[in-house]
């Protein structure tokens, strides 16, 4: 089976064997294609709108190419389906057609099996390549993850990052592997039952090979700024559709499942319909027919609209966001960390966990004393599944100056129970890289550019730093690692040699039972929870009572305590004891730390007499 996503953009090999090149100029007044060999550039035809196009027999699969702009400057294609030679170097023709896929009976797996393992390609094995990652996906099958999620690999500058710098959305940046290869990964975890999905950026370009202002200036806009400067202009047709054709070559191109779009409370659009409501729209229509693909979002705002479902339950848009809410409330449990953003959680950590856990949002149109004002809305009406929950993920561990897990921040105990609370929750758990085997390994910034935006770089850090008590002296901030220096890449790299030892060995062991007593009790329950009757009671001054009924007469009980004293008053209902922290369930509740589920089949609306 062969795979092509047709699409206006970019260098496209035609049935006759041509080559089609299409630029969108509108800054430029003429452009010329440079071919690898061919000693002058060949015009191309342009047109009122700002389009330039020529078809040609002098380019074939894996010629190199670039566009040679007003005979001023040669720039890649920003469509570009390779870069071998990184963001400033030429792009290369790909045909699409050159690899056969066989998994023509894959539609993808449901949403409520989702168990999403986030990893970045470059530091998850010593190799750093999609090839590499292949002999680990029995790895991921057997400890009971469903969908690898892979960090942005849109080519970037420089042979290290975190991939969210990336310039050419198209390119899977070279240091990783071919377009080829990628495939290949995608088609071995189709073929043991794993869904893959891709982290996107929809909301900047990086800082460096960005060179669309100079012949595409109305690929941005002033009316709108982000960190990273200028908006994205979004009111342009253009380039509306070069980002759509983006997600649907992800999808149909290389097979993908879903996208998880990056940051989309800073995609600026006063277009009717926004911007990610068209997305949404079109992916729904192009891969409706049975196929299941997932559209996860990352949104500060807490914004449920985009969340919405029909009357039917079914997504209409986005089928889940990211819930930092529900990290931020158990990292404030674990660590007693108050700064930064966990400002908004250290008042009552365990009373935002329960309402987390059983509505989804601790941050519903309440006010946030970090943003100083309200933050979300009401998520009434959706169901626990459109919230993806979890403890660890490169924001949380990589934006940390030294990069620690919470193997590292938190006693084994408190992060257990932590452990047992977000992978048997019906929201879907999300797990980073190592986690699962109690890596101790840091997970640091890091990134490869040149001065004097390296400096820059460095000194942002340490100015960003530099407001945290812990590191407002020389000396400790002496600690904070490079992010330019390769040694800071190099320490990010998963050591799969630790699994051997008993700690580690003993942390791969709970997971998998978790994973096994999540896919064999709690996803059978999904379909049937009544969202409308879940709810929490605080038991104690560190402890929640969870209760979700179902619709024939169940209930899945959580009784949680999260660091206060051991819980002597709760008298646990009758029920199936599905997972607890403890040798015995009243042994956990005598324990400070600890976690028990229970699956009571009754018609009560509460937790009993917890």
């Amino acid at each position: 089976m062969k795979r092509r996503h047709e699409m206006g953009f970019g260098a496209t090999v035609l049935d006759d064997g041509a080559v089609r090149f299409r630029l969108w100029a509108p800054g430029a007044r003429d452009v010329g294609l440079c071919l690898d060999g061919t000693p002058h550039p060949l015009p191309l035809a342009g047109a009122s709108d700002g389009w330039f196009e020529l078809t040609t027999r002098e380019a074939a699969p894996d010629t190199l190419y670039r566009y040679r702009i007003d005979d001023e400057i040669s720039v890649p294609d920003p469509a570009s389906r390779q870069n071998p030679q990184d963001v400033d170097g030429p792009s290369a023709v790909v045909d699409p057609f050159d690899v056969d896929w066989d998994d023509e009976d894959w539609v993808g797996r449901h949403w409520d099996e989702a168990v999403i393992y986030e990893l970045h390609v470059g530091t998850f094995t010593r190799e750093g390549t999609f090839t590499a990652i292949e002999a680990k996906l029995d790895h991921l099958c057997d400890l009971g993850v469903t969908a690898l999620e892979l960090m942005p690999i849109a080519d970037f500058h420089g042979a290290r990052g975190w991939g969210y710098d990336g310039v050419l959305p198209f390119a899977p940046d070279a240091v990783y592997g071919t377009p080829a290869a990628l495939k290949q990964l995608v088609l071995a975890a189709h073929r043991r039952g794993l869904m893959v999905f891709l982290d996107v950026v929809y909301n900047h370009f990086g800082p460096v090979g960005n060179y669309l202002p100079r012949y595409a200036p109305q690929f941005f806009t002033s009316r709108h700024r982000t960190p990273w400067g200028h908006a994205i202009n979004f009111d342009s047709r253009v380039v509306r559709d070069f980002f759509i054709d983006n997600a649907l070559y992800w999808l149909d191109e290389f097979h993908f499942d879903g996208l998880r779009l990056d940051a989309v409370h800073a995609i600026r659009d006063d277009s009717t319909p926004h911007f990610l409501d068209e997305l949404a729209a079109t992916v729904r229509r192009r891969c409706a027919g049975g196929r299941q693909v997932h559209l996860v979002l990352e949104n500060d705002d807490n914004a449920v609209g985009f969340l919405a479902r029909g009357d039917d339950g079914a997504v209409r848009r986005y089928t889940a966001q990211w819930n930092d809410d529900i990290h931020h409330s158990l990292h404030t449990s674990l660590t007693g960390e108050r700064d930064g953003y966990y400002v908004d959680y250290a008042d009552a950590p365990v009373e935002h966990l329960g309402r987390c856990l059983t509505s989804g949002f601790a941050y519903q149109g309440e006010h946030s004393v970090l943003r100083g004002r309200s933050r979300g809305s009401s998520t009434a009406g959706l169901p626990l599944t459109a919230f993806v929950s979890f403890l660890q993920n490169h924001d949380q561990v990589g934006n940390r100056a030294l990069g620690q897990r919470l193997t590292a921040l938190a006693e084994p105990a408190p992060l257990a129970a932590a452990v047992g609370i977000v992978l048997l929750a019906p929201s879907p758990p999300l797990l980073f890289m190592g986690e699962e085997f109690g890596a101790t390994t840091p997970f640091l910034y890091f990134c490869d550019f040149d001065p004097p935006l390296a400096s820059a770089v460095r000194a942002g850090r340490l100015e960003e730093f530099a407001r945290f008590s812990r590191f407002a002296d020389t000396a400790a901030a002496a600690t904070i690692p490079d992010p330019q220096a390769p040694s800071t890449f190099d320490r990010s790299k998963l050591d799969w040699a630790c699994r051997a030892a008993p700690e580690h060995a003993s942390w791969l062991d709970r997971y998998r039972e978790l994973l096994r007593i999540r896919r064999e009790v709690v996803i059978p329950l999904l379909a049937k929870l009544d969202s409308r009757r879940c709810g929490f009671i605080l038991t104690g001054a560190r402890s929640v009572a969870g209760y979700w009924p179902t619709d024939d007469g169940a209930r899945l009980l959580l009784f949680a305590n999260l660091g206060g004293v051991p819980d002597t008053e709760t008298v646990l209902p009758p029920g199936q004891v599905v997972y607890t922290t403890g040798e015995t369930a009243a042994h956990a509740l005598a324990s400070p730390w600890s976690a028990t589920w229970l699956l009571a089949v009754d018609r009560a609306n509460g937790p009993g007499n917890a």
